[in-house]
């Protein structure tokens, strides 16, 4: 019998894509950088390139159940949460793990990219192998997004990225907010490509009207917060995030320092002053739901935040993407092919407006909702202790960052963080009732 492996050709060439990109953001890392954990919530990068690679074995053991896993040892150090598979390594005790080698783990991502192409080219894949296959690729991209977060925090401007394309300022642009009329809307996502479970199944929501900012908050906006005493005094906070507040010393964003009494930022474009018109980045949700309360306004839920991005209320239809369907382009939004490194300025991106009037809802910066994170009516797990174990304590992100890949963000996309978290690329847009 004569086998067409011809269906097959897009899955192998995205596997393959997915794992240079993997390569090429660990391409000009000293051999020192590897190994190094600077804090619980960030990884190694070679563990990082290992456990994407082991990820797939454990998709291949659901695939073929006399499947052979490399290396106890491997899986052992490599699993992150997946009790199924065993007792997983202590997140914040990678970084003290010399065994196995930097050499060992590059092996053993060749040797796990050797296996899952045999596998693709071995049959005509059906529609549940081709869609665990998927899944590893969209695993991948968010750990090539964690490993970008992590090497700000390792490296920041030491970071030499292989391609680097300039940012080009756009200087101040008028900040308002635009209305959204509310009524019945069928959130979740709706197109024919792959998603997550916890982006389905589609359901109605009712909304009351509202007005949403066309960008998100700036430096600059921000700025006005801590200059008024926004640190300073509980009466912003959430108890939980005063709490916070004071444990942790908080008094500026992530990664901010004043340096003789200008604040500056140290990232990957270096120690510089606080550019005013690029968003404000690493928040938690506790500062920006503080800044909202200062501002008079609030968070937008994720209901909210999704009609604003992608409805269109001229032609009653809902789209993949504030700009429509076609897949994001270095044109209408800052995802990591941008290759930017840093936020751009707002008012970059006119060609990704939504129908609403919205800009720059995917890429720059996560976008904090009040929502929490907790499966969609009618939730079903599209793989065991992936999404689903998480719904509890999080609360819900959108749009996408400077660090997101693109093949993995629409506007149906879901985030989640605790929130407390802030090492990550967030901020946030406010919301008003009317």
């Amino acid at each position: 019998m004569t086998i067409n492996l011809e269906q097959n050709k897009p899955l192998l060439e995205t596997f393959r894509e997915t794992r240079k990109r993997t390569l090429q953001l660990v391409k000009n890392l000293e051999r020192d950088d590897y190994i190094v954990q600077t804090a619980f919530f960030m990884s190694p990068p070679k563990w990082h390139i290992g456990h994407t690679s082991w990820i797939y074995e454990a998709i291949m053991s659901k695939l073929d159940k006399n499947y052979k896993f490399y290396s106890k040892e491997f899986s052992e150090y490599l699993n992150s949460y997946y009790q199924q598979f065993g007792i997983p390594h202590d997140k914040g005790l990678r970084g003290i793990v010399s065994r196995p080698t930097v050499d060992q783990i590059f092996q053993y991502f060749n040797t796990i990219n050797q296996r899952v192409e045999k596998y693709i080219n071995s049959h005509e894949l059906t529609n549940e192998e081709t869609r665990l296959i998927t899944i590893g690729f969209h695993h991948e991209c968010q750990h090539q997004e964690l490993m970008v977060y992590d090497f700000q925090h390792l490296l920041a401007e030491s970071y030499k990225p292989v391609i680097q394309n300039k940012i080009n300022p756009q200087g101040t642009v008028e900040k308002k907010s635009v209305f959204i009329k509310g009524g019945l809307y069928t959130m979740g996502y709706n197109g024919k490509e792959y998603c997550y479970d916890i982006e389905l199944p589609e359901h109605k929501v009712y909304l009351n009207d509202y007005k949403i900012d066309i960008f998100p908050i700036t430096n600059q906006q921000y700025l006005e917060f801590i200059e008024s005493g926004g640190y300073d005094t509980y009466k912003y906070w959430l108890s939980d995030g005063w709490e916070k507040v004071k444990e942790n010393k908080w008094n500026a964003p992530m990664y901010w320092k004043k340096i003789e009494d200008t604040w500056h930022v140290r990232d990957f474009l270096g120690i510089r002053k606080i550019n005013p018109n690029e968003p404000v980045n690493h928040i938690s949700y506790y500062e920006a739901d503080a800044y909202c309360k200062w501002a008079g306004k609030r968070l937008p839920t994720e209901a909210e935040w999704e009609k604003a991005a992608c409805w269109n209320d001229s032609t009653q239809q809902k789209m993949i993407f504030p700009w429509g369907d076609d897949s994001p382009t270095i044109k209408n939004c800052n995802l990591l092919e941008s290759y930017h490194w840093g936020c751009t300025d707002v008012g970059t991106y006119p060609d990704g407006t939504s129908p609403s009037g919205c800009q720059q809802m995917m890429g720059d910066v996560w976008e904090w909702t009040s929502s929490e994170y907790t499966g969609y009516p009618g939730f079903k797990s599209g793989f065991d202790e992936y999404n689903d174990k998480w719904f509890t304590n999080q609360k819900v992100l959108r749009g996408g960052s400077f660090g997101t890949p693109t093949m993995s963000i629409r506007s149906s996309y879901r985030n989640f963080f605790r929130p407390d978290e802030r090492w990550l690329f967030s901020g946030f847009r406010c919301a008003e009732d009317i």
